[in-house]
């Protein structure tokens, strides 16, 4: 089979998400992220990835889910990637030093 880039890939993340978790993950600097390390595109794959939180923790662990690929069968540079949300629990991998942490939004506190 010959790989060829796709040209658009939907991903999914929990719809528990925090505002601040859906902020790092919807930036440039995250889809080529992706780009990178995404490398199986059969849709329904979950695989886990990570949000740096800077100073305050470790990592913010995401669980994303493959919904849809268009136009080839890998990631290239120049793949869109457009996110939705889908029901799914969401805890997290880390611990922030303020109660008003990331997760505070989603109702999913510390």
């Amino acid at each position: 089979m010959t790989e060829r880039p796709a040209t658009r890939v939907v991903l999914s993340y929990p719809r528990a998400l925090s505002q601040w978790g859906r902020d790092q993950v919807e930036t440039d600097r995250y889809r080529g992220y992706l780009r990178k390390v995404v490398d199986d595109l059969t849709v329904g794959r979950e695989f886990e990835e990570f949000a740096d939180v800077g100073c305050c923790g470790d990592s913010l662990d995401i669980r994303f889910r493959i919904e849809r690929v268009e136009g080839g069968d890998e990631m290239g540079p120049e793949t869109e990637i457009e996110f939705t949300t889908r029901d799914a629990d969401h805890e997290g991998g880390w611990r922030v030093q303020s109660a008003a942490g990331p997760n505070a939004e989603s109702g999913q506190g510390i």
